[in-house]
């Protein structure tokens, strides 16, 4: 039998990871844009916002909904550090020169796609949830054995989940209009390079899949 990455999930193995989805990077009053003028928001993170909130943001509301549907176990990461003064995070994010305090109202999932009382929310210091968090072990505990991938920024912290997983032994699905980053060609140029490393599919796909599953 040929392995193959194209396999429809079974929900009962199946898990889905918002990544980074939190007040800090994806509203618009997130400290990442602190500082700027209205001009400088709008010719720098202008299309990125239009896109959020016409199309990304939407995406994942109804994947989170079709997942919580399915009983697929829906978890969240976010960056924040574990404590108030940002110690704790990696070097590359020190350098970067940002910092999400433990606690801030930043590393909170948005509103649109708050996080159900017993949904897991990992918070992570590095681009790669799978190197700042224990979500391998908890993963592992889970049975899940396929990973659906959704969220922020395609290019950066998606593109090393995605990665990291792979290594790990996951089957990974990655939605491709549930994830963005700050301009369309990054964005077309992170789906290219990462197809080879996942499953791709659309939102309006794997809600389809989904629902065939479950009837």
């Amino acid at each position: 039998m040929t392995a193959t990455r194209n396999l429809p999930l079974v929900p009962a193995q199946s898990a889905l990871l918002f990544i980074d989805v939190q007040n800090f990077s994806a509203h618009r009053k997130g400290a990442e844009f602190d500082g700027l003028t209205e001009q400088q928001f709008n010719e720098k993170y202008g299309w990125y916002f239009e896109r959020l909130e016409a199309e990304v943001v939407p995406n994942m509301v109804r994947l989170q909904a079709g997942c919580r549907r399915a009983n697929v176990e829906v978890m969240y990461t976010t960056i924040e550090s574990l404590t108030k003064d940002g110690r704790d995070r990696s070097l590359d994010y020190k350098i970067t020169g940002f910092n999400v305090p433990k606690g801030s109202w930043d590393g909170k999932v948005i509103d649109e796609l708050a996080p159900g009382d017993d949904e897991i929310c990992l918070p992570k210091s590095s681009s790669s949830v799978f190197v700042s968090t224990h979500i391998d072990y908890i993963l592992r505990n889970l049975g899940v054995k396929q990973l659906v991938i959704s969220g922020l920024i395609t290019d950066q912290c998606v593109e090393s989940a995605i990665r990291d997983a792979c290594d790990l032994g996951y089957l990974v699905t990655q939605v491709t209009d549930a994830c963005a980053t700050y301009s369309q060609a990054r964005h077309d140029n992170s789906i290219s390079a990462i197809k080879g490393y996942c499953r791709q599919v659309t939102t309006d796909e794997l809600l389809a899949e989904l629902r065939k599953g479950t009837t």
